[in-house]
């Protein structure tokens, strides 16, 4: 008995050293990869993980249609958000769990608004999340102009479409992301996704507390030997400000739905 005992308690040590020793080389990998350093140095990271939450109003325009445009709240961790819309419908997330006011009816699109805008705005800070894995990428050339670019792809079961990619592209003098190409995975093969690329453009920066934010995105139809072909969309990003976390921020109100 006492030697099941000692080798179930060496077994569950390997296991535990194995997986805090790939945690460490993920980590390791992630934080001395110059790519990613520089731009979250340049992004001022640090600065911005210090403040509580991030708070601007956004209006999105896709083929000359409105598709959203309200204030949104997001923890600057990323862990809570909440989007107030102007016709009055709300949307909530913490961690993994998403909430809607009754008026929505068409839920859709409440899990893909719930995370998508946020994690756009979020982008340069999340370069070294667990599970991000990135790849070198040979074509840094973007719209007549030369970038410093590498790959991202994730882990298995890493957040709601771990299959998901992007392409960074970083200004080579000051870099910060000037663009990323990625592919959305949400209802869709890999297969179908990747014959349908997109990329954004960030635009229009602006110090707020000495962080560099962009005010404007652009959407485009992107391929990987054309760069960026066609506009399809945009986002207007205004009154971007820092607040203090209370404890009503991100309340769920009674009577929200669960997604």
């Amino acid at each position: 008995m006492l030697t099941c005992l000692l080798l179930c308690s060496t077994a569950c040590k390997e296991t535990t050293n194995k997986k805090a020793s790939q945690k460490t080389e993920i980590s390791e990998k992630n934080t001395t990869n110059s790519f990613v350093t520089s731009i979250e140095t340049s992004h001022k990271k640090t600065a911005f993980l210090k403040e509580s939450v991030v708070q601007f109003q956004i209006s999105i325009l896709f083929e000359g249609n409105e598709i959203l445009n309200g204030s949104a709240s997001f923890a600057t961790d990323s862990s809570k958000g909440k989007l107030e819309l102007s016709n009055g419908d709300v949307i909530i997330y913490s961690h993994n769990q998403v909430y809607y006011s009754p008026s929505i009816t068409n839920t859709q699109r409440v899990r893909f608004n719930a995370y998508t805008w946020n994690y756009f705005f979020l982008f340069p800070y999340k370069l070294s999340d667990e599970g991000t894995v990135w790849h070198s990428y040979t074509n840094s050339e973007l719209d007549g102009g030369k970038y410093n670019a590498q790959k991202l792809t994730f882990e298995a079961n890493t957040g709601d479409a771990p299959d998901d990619w992007y392409v960074v592209y970083a200004n080579k003098n000051s870099n910060l992301i000037e663009a990323a190409a990625y592919i959305v995975t949400s209802g869709k093969t890999i297969e179908e996704a990747e014959a349908d690329p997109h990329a954004i453009k960030y635009e229009d920066f602006a110090s707020v507390k000495n962080i560099p934010i962009a005010r404007k995105w652009t959407f485009w139809e992107w391929k990987e030997n054309l760069g960026l072909t066609k506009q399809i969309g945009e986002a207007t990003l205004k009154n971007i400000t820092f607040i203090e976390e209370d404890s009503t921020l991100f309340e769920v109100p009674k009577g929200f739905l669960k997604i």
